[in-house]
């Protein structure tokens, strides 16, 4: 899929920061708009369906936290795109964000050329040719639809965040296989550079409140593996 037919909702309260990202966005070919604070996020999201999200976290009315999380409730919303800007400083937010779905980090200040580039790298996560892949794994009481981005539990819906679900899949398609941190940070969140082991364990421990504790085991300073 060409830049030009991405769309990208672009949500801070600073005028000048909007317009430095609407800019480069553009200029990179991406269908951009933009909303102020996370009550104006959700409308025009609403309206727009964009494809990627990119939410500053303090925010007047609504702060982009629970804007994040009103979204990832909403099914329209399940398969796009949420990328946080977040000061150095913030480390607290980091954990919060991905706690209620977030996909990525841009810290500030903007460099607009390292901005461009994660944000080509995220999108290009939609177009990369997954043939080899399986649509549809079904193990132990577990049935994982790559199509719907859906976990069935024992027939019961259970709806996954996206990088959770990408966690769940990894782990699921090759049981028993251990995977190293680095091998999970490499293949779901790619070159991402904040992200961190830290971000793994919130995973892991999200997707265990949502299917159980009995699927997916901790190899001790190594990683993860699923449990047929």
């Amino acid at each position: 899929m060409s830049s030009a037919k991405y769309k990208i909702l672009v949500v801070d309260d600073e005028p000048d920061i909007l317009e430095l990202i609407e800019y480069n966005l553009k200029r990179e070919g991406y269908s951009v708009f933009t909303a102020s604070n996370g009550q104006e996020a959700v409308s025009t999201a609403r309206k727009i369906n964009p494809d990627l999200i990119i939410l500053d976290i303090m925010m007047p009315k609504m702060d982009g936290i629970e804007a994040c999380r009103i979204m990832r409730a909403m099914p329209e919303f399940k398969n796009t795109f949420m990328v946080f800007l977040t000061a150095r400083s913030e480390e607290y937010s980091e954990i919060a964000g991905f706690n209620v779905g977030a996909d990525d980090y841009i810290a500030k200040p903007i460099k607009p050329r390292a901005l461009i580039s994660r944000i080509n790298a995220i999108l290009r996560r939609n177009s990369k040719g997954d043939e080899t892949l399986e649509n549809k794994v079904e193990i132990a009481d577990l049935v994982i639809d790559r199509e719907t981005f859906l976990v069935y539990k024992n027939d019961k819906k259970i709806v996954l965040a996206k990088k959770e679900f990408e966690l769940l899949y990894l782990l699921a398609s090759k049981p028993g296989k251990v995977y190293t941190r680095e091998t999970i940070l490499k293949s779901i969140w790619e070159d991402s550079v904040v992200v961190t082991n830290r971000t793994i364990d919130v995973h892991i421990r999200k997707l265990r409140e949502k299917i159980g504790d009995d699927y997916v085991s901790t190899v001790k300073g190594v990683g993860y593996k699923f449990d047929a």
